[in-house]
């Protein structure tokens, strides 16, 4: 006799918005807290590794590029495996890639190499963010938004934590030997992790979308237009968000101020991005998240603003903070628009989708910051750059906001 089918993709007795849900949140974003090292390990190395291979700083933020890259792509690829097979398996080719990838970046003996290597932990990196977004979005309904940017938060948590620790790590045992622990460590934690994760989902077969409800917001576009507008969307406001994730560290080096003083800036921004992230899932909750994603937008192009006019100390690390608490929700809300808009049997691969352009975007705007300062020898250009295209961004989100013939929470006249 076959069980009844239920609202869960992975057991019949699984109920959305359960304990379970929450015992299976809490894991993911610890898994994701970890795995995101590499996205901020590059930021404080950069320097070091740039005096060590006497490049340009161009040549050196190529490596942001590669992480990228290889994120962007492998969430692609991770997101199709999710929605067939499950979030375990996918996650698990990710850990490899991960520990194996950190261990070769430590061994690089040329720039190329290490960049190389970044490629590939960009790679192992893929699963925690978009496929495990998008696999969280199942196993809520009345909480989706906030378990979708909760999860997200364990990028930013990694961008809170990591930072200071690859700095100390630096400076006592050097870039090589830090590269390589934190692939042992990963490898490990993350592998256990994951299984207790398993352990509470099952193992992760096919999935049935057959009972999952029907989008919740009509744009009266097509499934591939509206993936093509969302990824513009991204990609813009990924380059302005690149300006200053990327570059803090190295533009507080050449005001004088310090490295060490950046890995600080860059960990304060995470820290309240952690927040952004999470008020913006309470947030999309209520209104929805294409009108989330303008007001992150708006706010963003703000700050950035603020950082093309002070570059004090004091105000930097008063800006960075702002920085973070304004752009963190801005790209869990893409994540959320697709659950919202499109057939839930795609989540996961149309937010890889999405989330690539975000990191084509990332990549893009961390080289050419560097490229920009590397031709003007001042990062104001690259300020304004990044504000520029934070307006195309706004501009593509209020077009969707015109069109929208919402059911639910995006209702309009």
């Amino acid at each position: 006799m076959h069980a009844p089918a239920g609202p869960s993709r992975d057991t019949a007795a699984f109920t959305a918005d359960s304990g379970q849900a929450w015992a299976r949140l809490a894991l993911a974003v610890l898994i994701a807290s970890i795995g995101a090292v590499g996205m901020w390990s590059v930021v404080v190395v950069m320097p070091t590794v740039q005096a060590e291979f006497s490049a340009t700083r161009g040549a050196v933020a190529l490596a942001s590029t590669m992480i990228y890259m290889g994120f962007g792509s492998g969430s692609i690829v991770t997101g199709r495996i999710t929605d067939r097979f499950g979030i375990v398996p996918a996650m698990a080719l990710s850990i490899v890639f991960l520990g194996i990838a950190f261990v070769l970046a430590g061994l690089a003996a040329t720039l190329w190499q290490f960049n190389a290597a970044y490629f590939l932990i960009g790679l192992g990196t893929s699963a925690t963010f978009a496929p495990l977004m998008a696999e969280v979005s199942h196993w809520f309904e009345r909480y989706r938004g906030l378990a979708v940017t909760t999860v997200a938060s364990g990028n930013y948590i990694a961008g809170t934590i990591w930072p200071p620790l690859v700095n100390w790590g630096v400076q006592s045992i050097g870039w090589r030997h830090t590269h390589i622990a934190i692939g042992i460590f990963c490898a490990v934690s993350m592998s256990m992790l994951l299984l207790v994760l398993r352990a509470i989902i099952g193992s992760g077969g096919a999935r049935d979308h057959a009972n999952a409800p029907p989008p919740q917001v009509d744009l009266n576009l097509s499934t591939n237009t509206l993936t093509v507008l969302l990824s513009i969307a991204s990609i813009s406001c990924c380059v302005a968000m690149a300006m200053p994730q990327v570059h803090i560290v190295a533009y507080c080096g050449d005001l004088g101020y310090g490295v060490a003083h950046g890995a600080e800036m860059l960990s304060i921004m995470m820290g309240f991005g952690i927040i952004s992230r999470i008020v913006s899932g309470f947030l999309a909750d209520r209104i929805g998240g294409l009108r989330t994603l303008l007001i992150g937008s708006v706010a963003q192009g703000f700050a950035l603003l603020f950082y093309l006019f002070f570059d004090s100390l004091t105000s930097l690390y008063l800006i960075s903070a702002m920085f973070g608490l304004f752009q963190g929700g801005i790209v869990p809300s893409y994540a959320i628009i697709v659950r919202e808009a499109m057939p839930a049997r795609e989540a996961a691969t149309r937010v890889g989708t999405v989330i690539f352009a975000s990191v084509i975007g990332m990549s893009f705007g961390g080289w050419v910051s560097g490229v920009i300062f590397d031709a003007t020898g001042s990062y104001a250009a690259a300020f304004a750059n990044g504000l520029a295209w934070n307006v195309l961004n706004m501009t593509i989100v209020v077009g969707l906001l015109v069109r929208a013939r919402g059911r639910g929470r995006l209702a309009m006249a």
